[in-house]
């Protein structure tokens, strides 16, 4: 093995620090992600139906910190900032001398989907360190032919599964690389069963979990995939386009092809180039969501910036020039559709919330829940005496659980996901103020029931509740234990 370069320490710092300081300008903006509402109503328990505890625990503990926004987006922040050391170091073990490593470090740092993913806490956040440092570590073991990383990465694997099940597909996508483009050694190495042994056993409760409660991730799957296929199929492929910004494709594009070429001495590491479009078969077979191939792209970028970096050394300096004015743009565009720049009251107006779905399920959570109270205020006294508010989904169950309180709004139910589970409403609640539920569907369940308003935040974002009802139903059929599964469902 060649000595690897010097670690870039101060321009990669550089990198992660101007990051953090963005989002945390950034972190009090917009409010709550619809999942980070979610997460936070949440019990601390093993698991839940449909993911695993690690993020709904860590925003659960953020609230000991402060209720608010900004607390909940402070593990976001750093968890970013970390992944931008660990993708510069992909480039530092391919050989990626301080300039190379430092090109990576400000291309991942300003690129879309990550940044969209910082602003928030997601389990997709996670995924930004975990998938990342995975490949690292990988790279590690095969490189340097020091097989105890091979170790490491079976404890990370393992104790990501505490964040999604998702990992899996990371493995199952490389493994099928070694398999097809080498080193095939790698699959009768004992290290590597014993990492996936290592992996296994720290996963075991999380299984158990699975095992003990009917496989629920499986039933998650399969509606997500109902709910998001087809659009995932035929958006996989162009989306894979934007990920990390228009500007940044000809450099992993390159990287790829020399990956997968061998070339700069990466005949042992070629399987990530194959990795790639298995990944990529995956995420269409399975279609949930888009966004799966994201951690190893960012992989493939830190190599292409090892490639890049050579290609200008061997041409006239215009090509550097290029190449830095290639990541300021997309820096600049991620930045305008990713950050909170445009104040919130004119983002309906701005073409921002097609491209940024994170935005459109952060904006109006507490004008929705003074919508929703202004109708239950609307029933006589008698009736909001037996009356109880149900939600459509786990968003608009979060917003009342947060705001809720200061409308005299003390409890939410949703037979959505995990909060079906948490309880159903009381017999003695005859009379349900219902959002977000079609009327139709709930006409068939109930013997009466009316609109009584709708949501609506007036910004102008479009979004999954705006103008969605809030209806009045009066005497469930057979009472909430019928009804109750009659509204449950998965997405």
């Amino acid at each position: 093995m060649q000595a690897l370069p010097p670690f870039a320490r101060a321009p990669v710092l550089g990198a992660m620090a101007a990051v953090a300081l963005a989002l945390t300008l950034a972190s009090p903006a917009y409010g709550y992600h619809r999942d980070e509402l979610y997460f936070r109503m949440l019990p601390p328990q093993w698991g839940y139906v449909d993911q695993p505890p690690l993020t709904p625990l860590i925003a659960r503990a953020t609230t000991l910190l402060a209720d608010e926004t900004w607390a909940l987006h402070v593990p976001a922040t750093l968890l970013m900032a970390v992944s931008v050391a660990v993708v510069a170091l992909i480039t530092r073990e391919l050989g990626g001398d301080r300039t190379a490593q430092t090109l990576c470090a400000w291309a991942y740092a300003t690129s879309l989907l990550p940044l969209e993913f910082a602003r928030v806490l997601l389990t997709a956040t996670v995924d930004l360190v975990v998938w990342p440092l995975v490949v690292l570590l990988v790279l590690r073991a095969v490189r340097r032919d020091e097989p105890r990383w091979w170790l490491a990465v079976g404890l990370v694997v393992g104790l990501s599964t505490y964040n999604k099940w998702l990992v899996s597909l990371l493995v199952l996508s490389l493994a099928a690389g070694i398999a097809m483009l080498g080193p095939r050694r790698l699959l009768r190495s004992p290290w590597v069963w014993g990492a996936g042994l290592l992996a296994l056993a720290l996963a075991a409760p999380n299984l158990a979990y699975q095992a003990t409660n009917g496989w629920p991730q499986l039933d998650m799957g399969r509606a997500l995939a109902r709910h998001n296929a087809t659009e995932v199929r035929l958006l996989a492929l162009p989306i894979l386009l934007v990920m990390l910004g228009l500007p940044l494709v000809p450099v992993w594009v390159v990287g790829l092809v020399a990956l997968w070429r061998g070339r700069h001495g990466w005949g042992d590491v070629r399987f990530l180039a194959a990795a790639l479009p298995v990944l990529l078969v995956l995420v269409v077979t399975g279609g949930s969501q888009f966004y799966y191939s994201l951690g190893l792209l960012t992989a493939v970028l830190a190599a292409g910036c090892v490639v890049v970096v050579r290609w200008w050394r061997d041409g006239p300096r215009s090509r550097a020039r290029w190449v830095a004015a290639g990541v300021v743009v997309n820096a600049a565009t991620s930045a305008v559709i990713a950050l909170p720049l445009i104040p919130v009251e004119h983002l309906g107006s701005t073409p921002v919330p097609l491209f940024n779905q994170i935005a459109q399920d952060q904006v109006g959570w507490e004008e929705y829940v003074a919508d929703v109270a202004r109708v239950r205020d609307a029933l006589p006294v008698e009736d909001r005496a037996r009356a109880v508010v149900v939600t459509d989904n786990y968003g608009e169950a979060g917003a009342i659980d947060r705001y809720g309180a200061a409308h005299g709004i003390d409890e939410v139910y949703s037979a959505q996901n995990e909060l079906y589970l948490q309880g159903r409403p009381p017999e003695e609640a005859t009379l349900a103020v219902v959002v977000g539920t079609r009327i139709g569907i709930l006409r068939r369940i109930f013997r009466d029931c009316r609109i009584g308003g709708r949501l609506d935040h007036g910004l102008g974002v479009d979004s999954q509740e705006q103008g969605r009802p809030v209806t009045v139903c009066d005497l469930p059929r057979g009472g909430w234990e019928a009804v109750w599964p009659r509204l449950q469902h998965y997405d």
